[in-house]
């Protein structure tokens, strides 16, 4: 009998591992596994000892590794203390230098740090800014799938996403990318695998697609 690959998933900044609920591989040849973000030491913590904490949690070998935007910087950096099969990121990038310009005004500015970190936090709290439908929407995607509130976590991944030190990519990186992703425009990514009008959270609608392009990966 043929022996499961065995896919660990890691998550994109503060959100929870329900993101991947639609996400289906063949259950005859994959066991899945959904790793749900630590608590950092302090917000000073390094990336490479939290990645290193990360993979106290992987329990099997030869594993693949997917991340979800900043899950996907995660799996990177979980690549360098493990031996695995393969490193598949989502919606995210495989060096600083695909951060848009924008991202990189704020790490130069330190403006990240006057994110309102609170709003997540609290987000129950502050649903009577979200007017609109669309933003009303939003606001409960969030309240779902964003349940990693605490402060030190999202200072210390807020940072983290933002002074990434890898200027160079990792060696056999599969890179999944929409089109229309926002956060990470796709004029600003190389050699991925392209969704067409994939957005950033293509993981929730475009659940399917990504979870054939993994098979056909693996």
């Amino acid at each position: 009998m043929n022996k499961k690959t065995h896919v660990y998933f890691v998550p994109g900044l503060a959100a929870n591992t329900k993101i991947f609920e639609h996400i289906k591989l063949n259950e005859a040849l994959f066991e899945t596994h959904l790793l749900d973000w630590n608590i950092p030491t302090a917000t000073s913590e390094s990336i490479e000892n939290y990645a290193a904490r990360m993979c106290e949690k992987i329990t099997d070998e030869n594993v693949i590794l997917v991340g979800v935007s900043f899950g996907g910087i995660m799996v990177q950096e979980m690549s360098k203390h493990i031996n695995s099969k393969k490193t598949i990121i989502i919606s995210s990038i495989k060096s600083n230098k695909e951060l848009p310009n924008r991202l990189k005004l704020a790490q130069k500015t330190k403006a990240y740090k006057l994110f309102p970190t609170k709003v997540v936090e609290n987000i129950e709290d502050y649903e009577y800014l979200f007017l609109g439908d669309f933003l009303k929407r939003r606001a409960e995607l969030y309240k779902t799938y964003l349940s990693i509130r605490n402060s030190t976590y999202l200072e210390w991944a807020l940072h983290n996403v933002l002074n990434w030190k890898q200027d160079v990519e990792l060696n056999d990186v599969i890179h999944i990318h929409g089109t229309k992703d926002e956060v990470f425009p796709i004029k600003n990514i190389k050699n991925a695998i392209e969704i067409e009008n994939g957005t950033h959270i293509m993981i929730l609608n475009k659940a399917k697609t990504i979870s054939r392009i993994i098979e056909e990966q693996c």
